[in-house]
């Protein structure tokens, strides 16, 4: 997997023993990691977790927008937009190129136009600020399984609205786990859209561990990332079964 640059989900990764995040950071550069990411940035001490990431000369890839809200209601989007703002000025002070967002669940008594309409109309606003700072807002679908009232779960479904959205800052999240979770063939819902992918995730299916745990053949998926002409990084989003460097070992060799 050395074609791509790689980046740890430091809320998993790394964590095994509870170490403080700043370590968590050292210990991602010292495995020779590219990067780093996490959900939550408002538990954090960003300022420790900063100098972490500049010591061991790794990016910080990737933050949630946080509060988290649902952008699938039209009503909650001046809370989204203060949200986004917030966290886009909380994301530069770091260097993160990225912020992500999910549709949110479903309102069942609200038309699906209008709830798309509501999403592409956040993604537009969150697209804006997200200019401003010089960052990307990643639109991410999760799998109706482990998610099962959210309204955008499929990767197409994201992949269109993020078309309607129609903002150079406004990107997908595309993540493999949740795309094979949807009984979708990783890999082939994103050809010839490389151009609309911001950032991948991995972790194989079932159990949502590391690559090579699973059913994924994960040759196969980067083979169809580079034909899409995706390259950047790949994000290690997965839970390990044993000890984190252990199963960078492994998935190395099952990405192989």
């Amino acid at each position: 997997m050395t074609r791509f640059a790689r980046s740890a989900c430091i809320e998993w990764l790394f964590a095994e023993d509870g170490a403080p995040v700043p370590e968590r950071v050292r210990r991602a550069a010292d495995a020779g990691l590219d990067g780093v990411e996490f959900w939550h940035w408002r538990d954090k001490d960003l300022e420790a977790v900063g100098e972490a990431a500049h010591a061991g000369g790794v990016a910080i890839v990737m933050m949630l927008v946080e509060p988290q809200v649902p952008i699938v209601d039209a009503r909650r989007l001046a809370e989204f937009a203060e949200a986004a703002e917030d966290s886009a000025r909380a994301a530069a002070t770091l260097g993160c190129a990225t912020l992500v967002v999910a549709s949110g669940e479903r309102l069942p008594d609200v038309p699906a136009a209008e709830q798309e309409a509501a999403i592409v109309a956040a993604l537009r606003t969150g697209g804006e600020i997200a200019g401003r700072h010089g960052l990307t807002l990643l639109f991410e679908p999760l799998n109706d399984t482990d998610h099962p009232r959210f309204f955008v779960t499929g990767t197409g479904h994201g992949l269109r609205l993020v078309e309607e959205a129609c903002s150079p800052h406004v990107k997908l999240l595309y993540d493999v786990y949740h795309s094979a979770v949807m009984g979708e063939d990783p890999g082939i819902p994103i050809a010839g859209k490389g151009d609309l992918i911001g950032h991948v995730h991995v972790a194989d299916h079932a159990g949502r561990h590391e690559p090579g745990t699973g059913v994924i053949d994960w040759p196969t998926v980067l083979r169809r990332l580079d034909e899409a002409g995706y390259s950047g990084h790949i994000g290690l989003e997965y839970r390990p079964t044993a000890d984190t460097l252990a199963s960078l070992a492994y998935l190395e060799r099952a990405m192989a």
